[in-house]
């Protein structure tokens, strides 16, 4: 399906350097919607950097991508670079991709995606401080998720104010979603990688913490990959079988009919960017406790739009849990103000916003070579 954002504007080619398409997360499911929904003056051809694996995998991967990348820009068939970067490996082989796109002056769009990239750039030697920083300030444009990530990269890294643009993942909306009205129970979902940095373990625990009485009337699913195993182990040793379930990774059919069972999402993580699986809750109009990180305090607001807790904060969280089961009226009401919230992440607005980025890019690079 495509939008189209210009009429009459020439074909826009355009390579799009990140991790595999099938990779599970975030970061595959944002490149699979732009690629789904470009514009139709965009053509985007994506080539794979990373993709799970051994070391070995890994490596050929990337050096395989890297020699799709420079047939594609020496083949005079590219007009623009977008690059997806996260934190760690990945922001070391974007530091390679984009010097080798500057090197066919071709305008490049680096988009930032990693939960962790300030803790992660904060521990570098000041040599590759430097370093990775002059690199990335050779952008035309860097795209981050929030306010806060554009006041992070400004002033650590020392892109200019008008060189970083915020644009919200974006979000597929269902066309309607379930009357949740008059439930017996309260179904909680979890979505994403299950270990400490989500905070999966502090939401068995919290889940624990119920009383009696609120246990009875809700479940829990978690659903995702990584510390699968230990999540269940915890469960047993709590006698929660029969109120926990933890799934493995699920795709998007599975995704959708677990939200639209669900009455309310958490996800009480210690650090996000932006999560894509909070915004595709919020799409359901499930009432949301997550935590004030990253971006989401610019999209969940306290009482409003959804429940913020501290993170750690475990007593925090069950008390958020607690509240959930005896309000039905809040519970509800706080489902309804987040789908409202979330209607301008419309993967269509999106796509005309992001289109518009591509041909900033490209107009700033015209000037720049005329002058």
């Amino acid at each position: 399906m495509n939008t189209q954002f210009s009429q009459g504007s020439k074909q826009i080619k355009v390579v799009m350097l990140g991790p595999t398409l099938l990779q599970q997360g975030g970061v595959a499911a944002v490149e699979n919607l732009i690629l789904r929904y470009a514009p139709t003056n965009v053509e985007i051809k994506h080539i794979s950097t990373h993709e799970e694996g051994s070391l070995a995998r890994r490596v050929m991967v990337f050096v395989w991508g890297l020699i799709r990348f420079f047939w594609k820009l020496s083949s005079f068939k590219t007009d623009l670079v977008h690059i997806h970067f996260a934190e760690r490996g990945s922001a070391f082989r974007k530091a390679i991709a984009l010097p080798l796109a500057l090197l066919f002056r071709k305008p490049v769009i680096l988009h930032a995606h990693g939960s962790e990239f300030h803790t992660f750039y904060s521990q570098l030697p000041e040599s590759l401080k430097q370093l990775m920083a002059r690199i990335f300030r050779q952008c035309t444009y860097l795209i981050v998720l929030s306010e806060s990530w554009k006041e992070f990269y400004t002033t650590n890294l020392g892109l200019k104010p008008e060189q970083v643009v915020v644009l919200t993942n974006p979000v597929e909306m269902p066309a309607t979603v379930p009357q949740r009205a008059g439930k017996e129970g309260v179904n909680f979902v979890f979505l994403g990688r299950i270990g400490q940095r989500k905070g999966a373990f502090d939401l068995i625990r919290a889940f624990s913490m119920l009383p009696s009485e609120q246990q009875s009337k809700s479940t829990l699913i978690l659903a995702g990959d990584g510390e699968v195993e230990s999540a269940r182990q915890l469960i047993e040793s709590l006698n929660l079988g029969e109120r926990i379930t933890v799934l493995n990774w699920i795709n998007t059919q599975q995704r959708n009919e677990l939200l639209a069972k669900a009455d309310v999402f958490v996800l009480p993580s210690y650090n996000e960017g932006l999560p894509m699986a909070l915004l595709e809750a919020m799409s359901w109009g499930l009432s949301v406790i997550t935590t004030p990180v990253g971006g989401i305090p610019e999209v969940v607001t306290q009482s409003v739009t959804g429940l913020l807790v501290n993170p750690g904060n475990i007593q925090e969280l069950s008390d958020a849990l607690k509240l959930l089961i005896e309000d039905e009226n809040l519970r509800l009401s706080l489902g309804i103000n987040a789908r409202a919230q979330v209607v301008p992440f419309d993967v269509k607005n999106y796509s005309r916003s992001l289109g518009d980025i591509y041909r900033k890019a490209l107009e700033k690079t015209a000037a720049y070579d005329l002058n």
